[in-house]
């Protein structure tokens, strides 16, 4: 079974990840805390690391199913073809939220930017990581079309 990307309507990300399990699907939402500040007080709350993206592994067979779910609006493409996300970048997703690693933003890649990843924290990886400086990683997701921009608790070498 493949990886799959979903689209879903903004700020639905974790309920339909959590409706999505109901159903039985394997599904993947990575998260991040952030700190927001209010005029009365500051919380910690916890946000979606992809924006209106979740990751589902589902057969090719069961891949209507999702439509079930309200929030979701359809598969992302890549080149024609539904977006197959590959089990390491997976695996280097959940690695990287397990072990608290700060991501600071996500924005999109930029039309002929090409990276090569040789480390992500201390572990090797097939990844994509663009650049290092400091504490600071940047992470290429490049199927899904975005940089990852994270705090390493310690510095990373290339």
């Amino acid at each position: 079974m493949n990886w799959y990307v979903l689209n879903t309507k903004p700020k639905a990300e974790l309920k339909v990840a959590e409706r999505l399990e109901r159903l039985g699907l394997n599904v993947y939402c990575p998260v991040r805390k952030e700190r927001r500040q209010w005029s009365d007080r500051v919380k910690t709350v916890v946000v979606p690391l992809l924006p209106s993206m979740v990751l589902v592994q589902v057969s090719e067979k069961d891949r209507p199913l999702v439509f079930e779910v309200p929030g979701v609006l359809r598969y992302l493409f890549y080149l024609g073809q539904p977006a197959i996300v590959r089990p390491e970048e997976v695996e280097a997703l959940k690695r990287v939220e397990d072990k608290g690693v700060a991501v600071l933003e996500v924005r999109a890649i930029k039309p002929g930017d090409r990276v090569k990843v040789q480390h992500l924290g201390t572990q090797e990886q097939n990844g994509v990581v663009q650049r290092v400086s400091g504490e600071r990683c940047w992470v290429v997701l490049e199927q899904l079309g975005y940089v990852v921009v994270m705090r390493v608790e310690a510095p990373v070498r290339v």
